[in-house]
């Protein structure tokens, strides 16, 4: 019988008054990724989908990119995959931010 995954990283990473940077991954029995959640949360830009801004995760069974509080399915290749293209929408993010603010 397998055995359940366990979550092997929860970090909340607070971003200098720009909302919460959330980060969980379960593994199995292997290490291999099984279920993750990527989320920028900050209810200041989007009210809606509980202050998700931007995020990626395999709830419910499927791969998906949450955005502005519209979701889609995204193709799954690996972890490092979705886990790298959530790092650069969330610093091409910022950057939009940071300019619009100059």
């Amino acid at each position: 019988m397998a055995e359940k995954p366990w979550k092997v990283v929860d970090d909340r990473l607070l971003t200098q008054g720009e909302g919460v940077l959330r980060r969980e991954i379960w593994v199995d029995e292997n290490g291999r990724v099984v279920r993750y959640n990527l989320a920028y949360i900050n209810p200041l830009i989007c009210p809606l989908d509980n202050g998700r801004v931007l995020g990626y995760d395999s709830a419910h069974g499927w791969h998906h990119r949450h955005f502005m509080g519209q979701t889609t399915t995204v193709h799954f290749k690996s972890f490092a995959q979705i886990e790298r293209r959530f790092e650069r929408e969330w610093l091409a993010l910022m950057k939009e931010r940071r300019d619009a603010k100059d």
